[in-house]
């Protein structure tokens, strides 16, 4: 499917459904029972410069202001999630350098300048996966970290039927399709050997990577919803610290 065909139909749906019909998925939560408060992948923030990838409403970049962050950019496709972004920033004395564009693109950011790059359930939009990594491994200072969340592939695989989750497609397929949601939407999902081996590919090792559901989050929420059903049975979401070691030759 063509890349642009991609970004046209998915910039319209957050233009004009926003976060009405998706929940919106901000930190300290990187996904459904996975949290910051529990993990500790970024640690101390405090004087460091973070970029997000596919800011959305911008909860996430408060929640780094309010640990302290001296820099804060972001960049997302959608013109109203930069919007929105930036009232709610606003709202709470904070700024960010909000930039709008896909993530995959060139769009002034500085390189070799941030201590941190992070992506809350928004890295899988890309459509070019490879050139998203290395473009945020040359945002990034030596020895700088990217964190990001996504998906499981694991669920997106996966239906109910009659009280049993079966497979609905090959975990293999990574081709684009539209999600049934209200408005057009396109997905494609990708297998974790597809992540690491990108990330390898960019310079990056990773430190660590959280697939597990955490059991007292799901405990305290006591919730029976599809999606702690879920959650009890196979990965929902799935978490990678990684650190750019240098340039690759």
């Amino acid at each position: 499917m063509d890349k642009n065909d991609v970004h046209k139909t998915n910039s319209f749906y957050w233009d004009t459904q926003g976060n009405d019909f998706l929940s919106a998925i901000v930190l300290p939560y990187y996904g459904a029972f996975v949290s910051e408060e529990k993990c500790q992948l970024f640690g101390d923030v405090s004087g460091k410069k973070l970029l997000e990838i596919g800011c959305g409403n911008g909860q996430s970049l408060q929640y780094q202001a309010e640990r302290s962050a001296s820099e804060l950019w972001a960049v997302d496709i959608s013109e109203r999630q930069i919007k929105k972004a930036a009232q709610h920033l606003e709202s709470y004395g904070l700024s960010a350098k909000l930039i709008c564009s896909p993530m995959e693109d060139e769009c002034g950011i500085p390189t070799a300048y941030f201590d941190y790059v992070y992506s809350i359930y928004a890295i899988g939009w890309t459509t070019d996966l490879e050139g998203t990594f290395q473009r945020i491994a040359s945002y990034l200072k030596k020895d700088g970290v990217f964190i990001f969340s996504w998906s499981h592939p694991i669920h997106r695989s996966v239906t109910e039927d009659n009280g049993r989750f079966v497979f609905k497609k090959s975990y293999f397929d990574e081709a684009w399709y539209p999600v049934a949601v209200e408005g057009d939407l396109l997905l494609a999902d990708r297998k974790l050997s597809t992540y690491v081996n990108a990330l390898a590919k960019a310079g990056f090792v990773i430190e660590q990577m959280i697939e597990e559901t955490d059991d007292e989050i799901m405990q305290s929420k006591d919730d029976n919803s599809d999606m702690a059903k879920r959650a009890k049975m196979f990965p929902v979401t799935f978490v990678i610290k990684a650190r750019k070691l240098g340039e690759l030759l």
